[in-house]
């Protein structure tokens, strides 16, 4: 394999790497926001859990409340301490 050969096998291979973020880029990007805000529903629910002694509110710190704050936000904080308060 000559020179020419590997310069247009990388060019090759960087177009289709491009290609390949450009297609799935939707797609991790919604990723990313559901994972970036999953960590901070898990943030927000050990600062609940931090403060439990003094507020009396709890929340479990586990994987279901921090999705549901990831996806919902605020109202889905609101959300899960109305539904302990109710059970």
């Amino acid at each position: 394999m000559d020179l020419n050969q590997k310069v247009i096998a990388a060019l090759l291979a960087g177009f289709f790497l491009i290609a390949l973020l450009r297609v799935f880029s939707g797609p991790l990007r919604l990723a990313l926001k559901l994972a970036v805000n999953s960590l901070l529903g898990f943030m927000a629910l050990w600062a609940v859990q931090a403060t439990a002694g003094v507020t009396g509110i709890a929340l479990g710190l586990n994987l279901w409340n921090a999705l549901v704050i990831g996806i919902l936000g605020l109202p889905g904080f609101v959300l899960l301490l109305l539904v302990q308060w109710v059970l």
